[in-house]
């Protein structure tokens, strides 16, 4: 959606509209559910569990990072990836407040 058509919108429809285009993507998805089931932050091959291609892989955390729904921190030659629970937690809230708040029509 271009630039001037996101003006039209509110900061809340154009943030959810965000956070919605990032997560439509099954990668990221198969990420996140990777790293919510971890103890803690991981620092080893992520490519090794998705299957995808280290480029693809990257491209995908770095576009859930720019979300900030994962953190990564640098350790060594590596950057160890966790999810950022404050982030999960306002993601949740905001998805939640959106269907609580939109009442449909039913037929």
């Amino acid at each position: 959606m271009g630039l001037t058509k996101t003006q039209i919108f509110t900061d809340q429809q154009n943030r959810l509209a965000s956070i919605f285009r990032v997560l439509a993507n099954p990668a990221r998805i198969a990420i996140l559910e990777y790293l919510s089931d971890q103890q803690g932050c991981i620092c080893n091959d992520i490519v090794g569990e998705i299957g995808l291609a280290q480029p693809t892989v990257s491209q995908h955390l770095k576009e859930l990072k720019h979300l900030g729904l994962i953190q990564g921190e640098i350790s060594g030659k590596k950057i160890c990836y966790c999810i950022n629970h404050q982030k999960w937690m306002e993601l949740q809230q905001q998805v939640q407040a959106f269907f609580k708040n939109t009442q449909a029509n039913y037929c």
